[in-house]
């Protein structure tokens, strides 16, 4: 007995011991950087006790000899450290190499990146937030295979967005994708400050997109706005910068000497006259007589250099129980364009989350965005490219011209007043924007960690109140304003969605699978209210209201109101299904059911398979891939963007003969056509890749998208005119390959360098039988015909100019049209010595038929360097500003037309004479005035240093950077514009795109 007794307690002891919880202390940094890890969670492996790490890294925990602590953090690879006696533990944490086991947004929900099945690109906020732009999609440029951005200059405009193509007929704003943030719809995402945004996903392919149905026809982009992150302790940081914008590429105008000399070339006596009246208003130039001594580069006068700036600050933290992430941003950029043409924003948003049961999680996040917005006048481009430059801005010798004596091209006499200035000061266009998001959410574990009920609500308030103000001005007889105009239009946009969605997760052995299914309702109402006043006081802004202009003459024509309002609800679901990390299966199915269209329900099912190739046995002695998946989807997607119906009654007077008698009767016709929503099929294949201990990173797709019912015009033969109907085919092919690569080469520098490409074949399939349909106008026509893209320019091949008169006595088609030397040759494609509109052929399309992107990154201890490319070829554009010469001779050419001109046997053979311009001729729309739209641009380069752990009045700062960023310094191309991102491909008035050069700072306190 006492032998048991003295083994009990020995036993006791020895236990006890062992068991017994010391306090352990220790200090989390990360590796690459030796910089503590405030935030670190230090859990008991098995339990749920724990703490984290304080601002300086540092913990304290108490643990028994026995246990396993394990150490985490969002982005680093964990680590399980065994006590084993110690009191003191320091860990460093490494960047995670594991991939594929990031989690990704997906509709309703998220997937671990090695499950996906679907063709999805992610940009996360410290990417997004190197481009200084107020539209965070610009960010995006160059950075997602398969998706264009085209670029704006002007302040406040969103960039053109465009995921594999146009599935529908251009020009009706239907070619944008869907933006979904924080589950809320929306068509673009101008209220959102780049600073932010936590990440933004694009769903390219239907696989992905389809659990949105009717609306992700174009791609949907997901938007993860800041989060605050459990058992974090508040942090406070201040993100911004300051710089200038600087026009760059500036169009080269023909100078005064060079305008002279064309001028003097072109056969016209009323140009040549124009010349010297020129000379003696303004008189002769001393270095060269036969020139009038005016000079004038009308870009050089209507731009300026203007300052952009972005400053956001917020505070994020959370306890075991709650996040929590506030904050507020500013916004400013002026225009280059010398007016008033600026763009502010002012944001406020708040994103909570509380747990406040075991089974019962409830959150909300609100975001108010209140922007101004002053608009370009757009006529001040073309005006600037056509005014002669033998003309001042301002002409003392106007004693008639009010408010500003500005000089008219009247008065040498031109038949426009072509100053720029006019439409400059003379207008002013403001637009107030307010927004509200409102999410709210309540979570249910029904049964924990596997059945899952959530419900949400979202409500997005847009008001929008435009004030365009016209002032009176007079510079000469046909360049004036007499009344002063001021027009006044509200909008407000009501969109409320209720999601209801049950998800269940569980495995057992080697399955484990994802099921969800819900239900969408969306309410979305639009009013609008327009008026316009006459003649009120212009001087002071303060009465600029339709109560102040003359009552008696309120033009009641322009006041309008108007509104709509439509309701839809839907049902969808999704399964993903994973057997033995090897065989994946994804499929969604979404019924919508909407109020718009008299065929109320439309169905969008997808599937899509997986296959880790690199998880079977084969694959175990080949060590260079760490992981590799084929996948191939296929899916339906809708859009219902496209107008409700279309078409008109139409009754017609008929008279005939029936013996000697005349009758006259009516005859009625209907062509209205019920319209549907457009459906795009997609196939996608594609393979995921990770190589050499994950340093390389493969993402390849292939896919054919087909709208098979595209809305398209087709005429009605026994009227004569035309009507929308769901009958066309159009096709979007293409490739696209993303390559990433990332190294450590030692603790203190590390590299990552990464490339995309992706072509698209834009293709008509169909047009019910029609041989084409026509775009564009009679003189600019753009034609969309099976085989070719859509709304591609149509029009003569230039073959070359005529040099002699030998050529021409040759030439039955010159002969006949008593052509001359320094005209166009234009090649005659059926061969029977005449030109007409036969000969016309397809002269390229707007859609680039290639893009690529590039990435640098370096980090050298606390240096940081980065820089992008991108770059687009295949598209071309119409130079409109060239080619309206066809309405008046009496303006200006761009240099390069001046310069390259035909003056004699040999000079050129693709470009006409002074004397040719004038011709109608040499006026039709050819090859000479479709350009090449091709170029490479270095995007961004941006120089970083951090500042970590450094004492400020007292406090410590985590981390501080401040950055040198260049975006868009260079761009290459040949094209005769200030750019060549034109988003329809016709230039007339494109805002050119600045260089932004800005100084940044970013603190964490």
């Amino acid at each position: 007995m006492k032998k048991l007794m003295f083994l009990f307690c020995f036993i006791f002891s020895v236990t006890s011991v062992f068991s017994q919880q010391n306090a352990i202390t220790g200090n989390v940094t990360e590796a690459s950087t030796g910089e503590p890890i405030p935030g670190v969670s230090v859990i008991i492996k098995g339990t749920t006790s724990g703490t984290i790490t304080d601002f300086d890294g540092n913990y304290t925990i108490k643990a028994a000899n026995t246990d396993v602590l394990v150490f985490s953090f969002v982005g680093l690879s964990s680590k399980e450290v065994a006590v084993s006696n110690r009191t003191v533990i320091n860990v460093q944490l490494e960047e995670s190499t594991e991939l594929v086991d990031e989690v990704v947004v997906v509709g309703y929900g998220q997937l671990k990146v090695k499950d996906l099945t679907s063709s999805i690109s992610t940009v996360n906020s410290d990417e997004l937030q190197k481009t200084p732009a107020g539209q965070a999609m610009q960010a995006l440029q160059g950075k997602v295979a398969g998706m264009q951005v085209v670029s704006s200059g002007a302040p406040g405009d969103s960039p053109t967005i465009r995921v594999r193509g146009i599935g529908s007929y251009p020009g009706s704003n239907n070619e944008a994708p869907l933006y979904v943030v924080d589950g809320m719809f929306f068509d673009n995402i101008d209220f959102l400050n780049t600073s932010d945004i936590a990440s933004i996903s694009v769903l390219k392919d239907a696989s992905a997109a389809a659990i949105y149905g009717v609306r992700a026809a174009n791609g949907v982009v997901l938007i993860e706005t800041k989060s605050g992150k459990t058992n974090q302790k508040s942090e406070i940081t201040y993100d911004g910068y300051y710089g200038m914008q600087v026009a760059q590429n500036v169009l080269k105008m023909a100078n005064a000497e060079q305008f002279t000399t064309m001028a003097m070339e072109s056969g016209s006596q009323t140009a040549i006259d124009n010349i010297y009246k020129a000379m003696q208003r303004y008189g002769r130039s001393r270095i060269n007589p036969n020139v009038p001594d005016v000079n004038t580069d009308w870009y050089d006068e209507i731009m300026r250099v203007a300052p952009i700036q972005n400053h956001s600050l917020s505070v994020a933290g959370g306890s075991d129980k709650a996040t929590y992430s506030l904050g507020t941003s500013y916004f400013g950029q002026e225009g280059i364009l010398d007016m008033k043409n600026e763009y502010e924003r002012f944001n406020l948003r708040s994103k909570v989350d509380f747990k406040a049961t075991d089974w019962f999680t409830i959150g909300g996040n609100m975001i108010f965005s209140n922007a101004t917005k002053y608009s370009q006048e757009s006529s001040a481009w073309s005006m600037a490219y056509w005014a002669v430059p033998i003309m001042p801005v301002y002409d003392e010798l106007n004693t008639d011209a009010w408010p500003t004596k500005y000089a008219s091209a009247e008065h040498i006499g031109y038949r426009g007043g072509q100053n720029p200035f006019a439409a400059i000061d003379y207008n002013n266009r403001r637009m107030k924007i307010r927004k509200v998001l409102a999410n709210f959410y309540a979570k249910v574990d029904v049964i924990p960690e596997k059945l899952s009920f959530k419900t949400s609500y979202n409500h997005n308030f847009t008001s929008l109140n435009n004030r365009d103000v016209a002032l009176p001005y007079f510079i000469s007889t046909n360049f004036k304003r007499v009344d002063a105009t001021l027009t006044k239009r509200s909008e407000t946009y009501s969109n409320q969605i209720w999601d209801n969605v049950l998800t269940y997760d569980d495995s057992y052995g080697k399955h484990k699978w994802t099921v969800m299914a819900g239900t969408s309702y969306r309410d979305e109402a639009y009013d609008m209210l327009t008026a316009q006043g006459v003649n009120f006081p212009v001087d002071q802004e303060e009465a600029w209201y339709i109560s102040q202009s003359d009552l008696a003459n309120i033009p009641t024509t322009a006041v309008r109101d108007g509104g709509s309002r439509q309701y839809g609800i839907s049902y969808f679901s999704r399964i993903s299904y994973n057997f033995n990390d090897r065989y994946l299966v994804y499929g969604t199915m979404r019924a919508d059911g909407s109020s718009k269209y008299q065929e109320k329900w439309g169905y969008f099912p997808t599937v899509g398979a997986g296959w880790v190739v690199s998880e079977e046995n084969f694959m175990e002695e080949i060590d260079v891939i760490d992981f590799l998946k084929v996948r191939a989807s296929w899916g339906r997607l809708g859009n219902d963007k496209i107008q409700a119906s279309d078409g008109a009654s139409t009754t017609n007077v008929v008279t005939t003969s029936l013996g000697d008698i005349l009758y006259s009767g009516t005859t009625t016709a209907s062509t209205f056509s019920s319209l549907k929503w457009e459906v795009t099929e997609e196939t996608n294949v594609g393979l995921s890749s990770r190589l050499f201990n994950s340093r390389l990173s493969v993402e390849a797709d292939y896919y054919i998208r087909d709208t098979e019912n595209a809305a398209i015009r087709v005429k009605i033969p026994s009227t004569g005119s035309s009507v929308l109907r769901n009958v066309g085919v159009i096709r979007n092919s293409g490739f696209e390959l993303a390559l990433n690569w990332n190294d450590e080469i030692t603790k203190d520098l590390s590299y990552s360098i990464g490339a995309n490409i992706s072509t698209l074949k834009n293709e008509v399939r169909d047009l019910y039988g029609q041989p084409y349909i026509d775009g564009g106008s009679a003189e600019f026509r753009q034609r969309s015909m099976v085989g070719e893209p859509l709304m591609a320019f149509f029009g003569y091949e230039v073959a070359g100019v005529y040099q002699n008169e030998e050529q021409i006595q040759a030439d039955p088609v010159a002969v006949a049209n008593n052509l001359v030397p320094g005209d166009f040759i234009y090649r005659d494609q059926n061969g029977d010595n005449q030109i007409n509109d036969d000969d016309r052929v397809v002269l390229g399309s707007y859609f680039p038929n290639f893009m690529y992107g590039a990435n640098l990154g370096l980090n050298y201890k606390n240096f940081e360097f980065s820089a992008s490319l991108v770059g687009q070829s295949g598209n071309k554009i119409l130079n409109r500003k060239r080619g309206e010469v066809i309405w008046t001779p009496d303006l200006n050419m761009d240099a390069d037309l001046a310069v390259n001109r035909w003056h004699g046997e040999g000079t050129t053979n693709s470009y006409p004479s002074s004397a040719a311009l004038r011709k109608g001729w040499n006026q039709k729309l050819s090859s000479f005035f479709v350009e090449d739209g091709s170029f490479w641009r270095i995007q961004n380069i941006q120089l970083a240093y951090n500042l970590n752990g450094k004492d400020f009045f007292g406090t410590k700062i985590l981390n501080t950077k401040i950055t040198f960023t260049a975006d868009r310094p260079l761009t290459v191309f040949n094209y005769n514009g200030f750019n060549p991102e034109v988003a329809n491909g016709i230039d007339r008035q494109t805002y050119p795109i600045p260089a932004t050069y800005t100084i940044g700072l970013n603190v964490k306190f």
